[in-house]
């Protein structure tokens, strides 16, 4: 399981957003009725713009990666922003190698009759070096054993 290293969950990050709203609110209340009645808006736009980046984090939080060798197959399940991708590749016929350019590093590519997933966006370079070598240990180690 290769998934992003959050620090706050969503529900968490609901109870922030409630409270940060409630202070905001507040402080614009009064200013608003000693005469600024601009500051009410600037605190709306304020909470506004994060709210937005907070439902954006909220929406990837849970994004993980899953892999795994079962007798027959390699299984790949992606979550990403709540949407699940499964892929099932032979695992006597896996390829494994670093995948094209990617902003975070070389991501690394499975390959089995035509089909390519690549993983390892939740690790750093250096994991995913290690990740790659443990996968093809396991993949070598199970064609040995049939």
């Amino acid at each position: 399981m290769l998934k992003r290293n959050c620090s706050i969950a969503p529900h968490q990050l609901g109870q922030v957003f409630a409270i940060l709203c409630a202070v905001s609110l507040t402080v614009a209340f009064v200013f608003t009725l000693r005469g600024a009645w601009y500051i009410l808006g600037f605190s709306v736009l304020e909470l506004s713009a994060v709210g937005f980046a907070f439902l954006i984090y909220a929406r990837h939080a849970t994004d993980r990666e899953y892999i795994a060798l079962v007798e027959d197959c390699l299984l790949v399940e992606f979550v990403q922003a709540g949407k699940t991708s499964r892929y099932r590749l032979d695992p006597q016929h896996v390829r494994i190698g670093p995948a094209g350019p990617h902003p975070a590093g070389k991501l690394v590519r499975l390959e089995s009759s035509g089909i390519r997933v690549d993983v390892g966006r939740h690790l750093t370079e250096w994991k995913r070096r290690e990740f790659a070598l443990e996968l093809e240990r396991e993949l070598s180690a199970s064609s040995n054993v049939r």
